[in-house]
């Protein structure tokens, strides 16, 4: 029996806990014998999850490799997740056991929740936050320069998420942490690609993690790690707080309050901003190559914008986003129709009714927010891709719980201001400095969805020439 103490300090019985009863039955979608709903998944995980949001309602169970899934949806799934209810039922910690245990770390960012998650944000917020680049947009400017020069060769057919991919570490690693170790570019992708898809994902079986070629990968993101420790271990005391970079802020926080920052948790945190980049900005960046190419009239607007910004000479930091209103479109709307964070990966922290539905303790379970994205209730004619649609009076992105392309809640990225500076400007220094032109007038992006949603590996688009 349940029982209260009283002021008096009698023990009284209380009512026993009643669990939460659902209304609603929820509806399995059909798949295959034990690979489930994965390959219609992996053709389009956004469109997967709009088709049966559509069918099914807000509430749906998948199955993938053996596991299934609760899955919620829809603009009610994405609300949610920002109410105090959402925060206390929903964990992020499971979906990334896999990924500490292969660091022999004992948390990471993205799998803690609570005071623990508040207490790394803190840690990080400053070094991720777009302060951390304040007076350095014309350096940013500069880096992009480079790789341009070294990666898109006049007359070339540049695979656009590989030099991409070069471009984001060498800003990263020279804004971020002070070096770009661009030797190691390859092996950060293939680790990032195991782990991603065999221990977080879950999209592909463990014996890859046996594979030499990730073993190695592995050994040499370990190797970067140490180099990276070392470093900031002897830049520690000699920089002034207000010029302290992200890296310099993990570290103090490890020499400063062990507790919170261990040192078997410095390589994965130290080596995670070349992870974050890799897998987000890159794809991000990519299919924005591509929209704009795609679309002629947009090219013309971006163009026609981002001579403007250069030609004035050094940068507005304070006025840049507003210099550049058709190249913002492009990329909101580009984040729209090809965004990275598709859904969310959860764990129920205990029952909770969702919509009528009955999410039991211990679920796993997807939050798909990206799905009004495609939804014409929205955004009328959603398929149609629209730079304008994000200026007032329309302003379609701002009707609650429909734009998600950041994540939703408390695991909201914690990079978004810092990367919404770091596109706008690399691809408005992209388009004002190269000639591009996509391999076909019709082609057609192909994507991919393992680890994450992006742009296939073989888009490739044609250098014709400098612009600038």
């Amino acid at each position: 029996m349940n029982t209260a103490t009283t002021t008096a300090g009698h023990v009284e019985p209380t009512a026993p806990k009643t669990p939460p009863t659902a209304v609603h039955t929820t509806p399995r979608v059909p798949g295959l014998p034990f690979l489930g709903n994965a390959l219609e998944m992996s053709k389009d995980i956004g469109r997967f999850f709009l088709r049966c949001y559509r069918q099914y309602g807000p509430v749906f169970e998948i199955s993938m490799l053996g596991n299934r899934y609760k899955v919620i949806a829809g603009v009610e799934a994405a609300n949610f997740m920002g109410t105090r209810e959402g925060r206390e039922c929903l964990r992020s910690k499971e979906f990334w056991e896999g990924l500490v245990k292969e660091y022999d770390a004992t948390r990471t960012l993205t799998g803690e929740d609570g005071e623990a998650h508040k207490q790394l944000r803190d840690v990080m917020r400053s070094g991720y936050s777009k302060e951390s680049i304040k007076g350095r947009y014309d350096e940013l400017v500069n880096i992009t320069d480079g790789a341009l020069l070294r990666d898109w060769k006049v007359g070339e057919l540049v695979p656009v998420v590989e030099g991409m991919q070069y471009m984001v570490v060498d800003q990263l690693g020279q804004i971020l942490t002070g070096a770009a170790p661009l030797e190691y570019v390859k092996d950060i992708r293939t680790t990032i690609l195991h782990i991603l898809n065999v221990l977080v994902t879950r999209q592909r079986p463990k014996f890859l993690l046996k594979r030499p070629v990730y073993k190695k990968a592995k050994s040499r993101v370990h190797e970067l790690g140490e180099k990276m420790i070392a470093d900031a271990r002897a830049r520690y005391g000699r920089v002034k707080p207000e010029d302290r970079n992200l890296i310099d802020d993990i570290m103090a926080a490890h020499i400063e309050r062990p507790d919170i920052m261990p040192a078997q948790d410095l390589i994965l945190t130290l080596t995670g901003p070349y992870v974050a980049g890799l897998d987000t900005v890159a794809n991000t960046t990519a299919a924005i190559t591509y929209t704009v190419l795609k679309y002629p009239e947009v090219k013309r607007r971006v163009l026609a914008e981002v001579d403007s910004l250069f030609d004035a000479g050094p940068i507005d930091e304070e006025g840049l986003m507003k210099r550049i209103p058709s190249l913002q479109g492009a990329i909101m709307e580009t984040m729209r129709l090809y965004p990275i964070a598709v859904a969310q990966m959860r764990t129920a922290t205990k029952d909770f009714v969702f919509q009528g539905h009955l999410i039991k303790e211990g679920e796993m379970m997807f939050v798909a927010t990206s799905v009004p994205h495609f939804m014409d209730e929205f955004y009328p004619e959603a398929d149609r891709f629209d730079i304008d649609r994000y200026q007032r009076p329309r302003a379609e992105h701002l009707q609650p719980g429909v734009y998600s392309p950041y994540g939703r809640g408390p695991h909201t990225c914690l990079g978004k201001s810092l990367a919404e500076v770091q596109i706008a400007l690399s691809m408005a220094r992209l388009f004002y400095k190269l000639d591009l032109e996509l391999e076909t007038p019709n082609y057609q992006l192909k994507t991919k969805t393992a680890p994450t949603p992006g742009p296939a590996m073989d888009f490739k688009v044609r250098v014709k020439g400098y612009r600038h």
